[in-house]
């Protein structure tokens, strides 16, 4: 599975309104119910918040990866967000967050979870993709820096 897959263009926001953690996932849940067919923004934000309550998606280098799987969900989506100020997010470092990676996933699908949250996770530990992350000023040069293929 690549992240092509999961991470379509028009899922993408760079400069984003932050505020809080609470206001981040509330916006993310409004965002991606519009682009979600059968799935509600308080379902998906009732999912979100669940999955916090078990420990904070903040992986810490400024990067959250809130995920949760719905069983209104159809197809795993993901959605980036890069935020125009950091937001406190619990992280595991205590550093504020601004590159946010939401991936919501079918029910049954735990395998697929786990295996598109380990190449997200992995994409983002590397720094000089963060950097580029931080770098995009809209939403098209976001999704090139996600998305670019840094096969050696």
């Amino acid at each position: 599975m690549k992240l092509t897959d999961v991470l379509l263009p028009e899922n993408i926001v760079a400069n984003a309104p932050g505020g809080s953690k609470k206001r981040v996932l509330e916006n993310l849940s409004d965002f991606l119910s519009e682009r979600m067919d059968g799935v509600t923004a308080d379902e998906l934000y009732q999912g979100l918040l669940s999955r916090e309550r078990l420990g904070s998606t903040g992986i810490g280098e400024g990067v959250a990866i809130p995920h949760c799987r719905l069983a209104s969900c159809i197809n795993i989506t993901g959605a980036l967000i890069k935020l125009q100020e950091p937001v406190d997010f619990d992280a595991i470092d205590g550093e504020p967050v601004d590159l946010i990676f939401a991936l919501i996933v079918p029910e049954e699908q735990n395998d697929q979870h786990l295996q598109v949250l380990s190449l997200i996770a992995e994409l983002l530990q590397d720094e000089s993709v963060r950097e580029e992350l931080r770098q995009a000023d809209s939403n098209e040069s976001l999704y090139r820096a996600a998305t670019a293929d840094r096969a050696a």
